[in-house]
């Protein structure tokens, strides 16, 4: 009993924590009550003793105090939960003082006349006490959150009515008086959902939030040009179509988010993960290997009806047409053998129970690893072909022929030409929704499978829209309007190819047993030096057009992230300088890429200047490991890195001299973060242009170093390099930064700001 209130999540019937920052809220209490509940229970106590257990008694009775006169107060703002959270409040400061009386255990030879009912005499009343506090603390935490759903439910509301009031404008003034007070909506609607998406516990609801705000994201600039168009061309049917596909997109967005906060079970939620091939061969597996221990786990008929159900939905891949013969014959081959290794399986299963073994025979444990192979061999194939054809999609893609075509078809009016490029941008769709849903199947995961489906909803929605947008611009020439609106529809196609070259990374990593989500580098200011040319500062957020211009050079930030980070997993040594070092770099980097994103650690253009100055100086130490490494390397091989380490340092200095710099005024701000990001960029491609050439090299002097060096020969470079750590340590402010957490790859694809 005495570890029960700490060993459970839910302390009420239906309570149930589903935020990070209610059971975070919760830690502190649960571990102060397990520590007056978990005391050893000596005869005799020490004075020592039993001034902790008052001490931590008091502190628990006064925090709860402190607690509940904040419930109270939301209690008073919100009439709807008076009654609810005055009871929860209530039974919290009932318990908090039974505790405080409980652990007023006085000296430790108290009078033979002190009846006092104390924790060491009433330990069951302790237990009680400590149930019913956590109980109510939960309870006062959970109706406070409903606050927080109230509020993105207020705000999804004023949207939804500016919204409407956008679609039925009829003149540009109206339309831009309307849309300004929508995009302050928007910005606040973004801020409340971003910042519940993060603190949400359960990973699927999260992919789901983060795929809605996506849309909203996107659509946001799409709605201020389609409508712009309809504005300027109103008799234009293919304008008109547009704008009303992203009015519909954005109000299913708001529509899913709200359901994603109030868990609202929609007819389509079923729809939201279907059967994947990675799931069947994962409960296949599971049903296989539980026959180890149990013959009677699971039966013969669900066992054969999982596997084919598994190799059911392979039709997938071997029914498309772009599935080339081969690899058709291989999935069908590798099906079949499947098949086989499972017949054998019941044959021996078959025989196992006939002589009522209790669990699996050698010959049977045979066949159990030889099925679990086929199957893996079976993944191992669907894994190849979705990501071959994804990457040969993407490179195909990332030419641009049919959307450059239709954007000057569109621009010289010819209907014609954009009616014969359409269908090419067509097709080009179609194989890119195939492909995602392939992709679904190997994904690995199921947030992986939640990003996956928006994809494939993503090119399916867009491909028509940027076709009614070139049809528009054909009808409309010299229109500068349908000109700009065709550009933005393009943009969100090929951003949204930039997600998915992002996701066929995490995809990758999952396949190949690496974590598919990245660790922020946590390294905002604290006191010290580096914050003391940051106190006359003023921080500034970004707001959500700036933030849209950061996109596309935060992606690249992203991806050039991702390389760095399959670079230094290629090195043998994980602890080489070179590698940490550069592992530090694409960290940092990926916190500035969520910074674009309105997501992550760095809240402020303070928090990113300074995580700039921090990379920059980390950048400094990387070169002074870089000319240690150089002292072993023949003159071609040293000049190489030298000349690269050069370009380094003056990358850094020049990313360390306009952190430093101080600038006034929001223009001069985000020009100073646009130059601090840019720097970044450069700094990483440099970075990884060294990293294979280093790693060659590292790997060659290891070799030479093994069969012929002698110690004193490395000795003596040991000794000839240590002067240049020394200068480097002089050089740099000595400011140490470690990573609290490591480095996490986004399995969220589609944070948005």
């Amino acid at each position: 009993m005495a570890s029960s209130p700490c060993g459970n999540t839910n302390f009420d019937s239906g309570l149930e924590i589903k935020t990070r920052s209610v059971e975070q809220t919760l830690i502190p209490l649960v571990s102060q009550i397990t520590t007056l509940i978990n005391h050893k229970d000596k005869p005799k106590k020490s004075e020592r003793t039993l001034a902790a257990i008052h001490r931590v008694g008091q502190a628990v009775s006064v925090a709860v105090g402190r607690f509940v006169s904040v419930g109270e107060a939301i209690a008073a703002e919100n009439h709807e939960l008076r009654d609810e959270m005055g009871q929860a409040c209530f039974e919290a400061r009932r318990a908090g003082d039974a505790i405080a009386q409980l652990t007023d255990v006085g000296s430790a030879t108290p009078p033979q006349s002190d009846a006092r009912v104390t924790v060491f005499s009433d330990r069951t009343g302790m237990v009680k006490a400590a149930r019913l506090l956590l109980s109510s603390v939960t309870k006062v935490l959970v109706l406070a959150d409903r606050i927080v759903i109230k509020q993105i439910i207020t705000s999804r509301n004023k949207v939804l009515v500016t919204l409407d009031h956008l679609e039925r404008v009829s003149t540009f003034q109206e339309f831009v008086q309307i849309f300004s007070q929508f995009g302050n909506e928007m910005v606040e609607f973004a801020h409340l959902t971003g910042d519940r998406q993060n603190d949400l516990k359960d990973e699927k609801k999260k992919a789901r939030m983060a795929a809605a705000r996506a849309v909203l994201e996107k659509c946001t600039m799409m709605l201020l040009t389609a409508s712009k168009t309809c504005l300027r061309h109103p008799d234009c049917e293919s304008a008109r179509i547009n704008k009303d596909a992203v009015f519909h997109r954005m109000r299913c967005a708001l529509e899913q988010v709200i359901e994603i906060v109030t868990e609202a079970r929609s007819c389509g939620e079923s729809k939201i993960l279907p059967a994947s091939i990675y799931n069947g061969i994962k409960d296949f597996k599971s049903s296989v290997e539980c026959l180890r221990e149990n013959l009677h786990c699971v039966s013969q008929q669900s066992l054969t009806g999982q596997l084919e159900a598994l190799v059911e939905r392979t039709e997938d891949f071997t029914d498309s047409a772009y599935t080339s013969h081969e690899q058709r014959q291989a999935i069908l081959g590798l099906c079949q053998l499947a098949r086989q290794d499972a017949q054998q399986l019941v044959h021996a299963w078959v025989e196992a129970q006939s002589v009522h073994a209790k669990e699996a025979p050698e010959d049977m444990e045979v066949v159990i690893l030889k099925t679990c192979q086929s199957i893996n061999d079976l993944r191992r194939e669907l894994h190849k072909v979705a990501v071959g054809r994804a990457s040969h999609l993407l490179k195909v893609q990332g030419e641009q022929l049919p959307l450059r075509a239709l954007k000057a078809a569109g621009a010289e009016g010819n209907l014609e030409a954009v009616s014969e490029y359409s269908r090419k941008l067509t097709e080009q769709k179609e194989q890119l929704v195939e492909t995602c849903r392939l992709l679904c199947h190997v994904s690995g995961t199921e947030p992986l499978e939640i990003t996956c489906i928006h994809a494939e909803e993503t090119f399916h929605v867009i491909g028509p829209q940027i076709i009614s947008a070139a049809q528009t611009l054909a009808l409309h020439p010299s229109s500068k309007i349908a000109k700009e609106n065709l550009e933005v529809f393009c943009e969100a196609w090929e951003s949204q190819l930039c997600d998915m070259a992002l996701l066929l990374r995490e995809i990758n990593d999952v396949f190949e047993g690496r974590r598919g989500d990245k660790r922020p580098y946590l390294s905002l200011p604290r006191p010290g030096k580096h914050s003391a040319n940051l106190k006359t500062a003023k921080a500034v957020k970004l707001d959500a057009e700036e933030q849209t211009s950061m996109a596309k050079l935060g992606l690249e930030l992203r991806l050039l992230s991702s390389d760095v980070d399959t670079e230094v997993e290629k090195w043998e040594e994980q602890e080489h300088d070179i590698v940490r070092q550069s592992q530090s770099l694409a960290s940092m980097a990926y916190n500035m890429y969520l910074f674009t994103r309105g997501e992550g650690l760095l809240k402020t253009t303070l928090d990113l200047f300074h995580q700039a100055e921090v990379l920059s100086e980390e950048g400094l130490q990387l070169c002074s490991s870089l000319r240690t490494f150089s002292t072993q390397l023949v003159d071609e091989e040293k000049s190489v890195v030298m000349t690269e380490m050069e370009k380094l340092v003056a990358l850094c200095q020049q990313l360390q001299m306009g952190a430093k710099t101080p600038v006034q005024g929001k223009t001069a701000t985000f020009q100073k973060v646009d130059s601090s990001i840019q720097t970044t960029r450069n700094v990483l491609a440099v970075v990884l242009a060294l990293l294979p050439f280093c790693n060659k090299l590292n790997r060659k002097y290891k070799s030479d170093r093994n069969s012929l060096s002698s110690p004193q020969d490395w000795r003596e470079r040991q000794e000839a390099s240590t002067p240049v750590k020394e200068e480097a340590a002089i050089n740099g402010n000595g400011f140490g930064v470690k990573s609290l957490e490591q480095h996490m790859a986004g399995l969220n694809l589609l944070e948005s700001k």
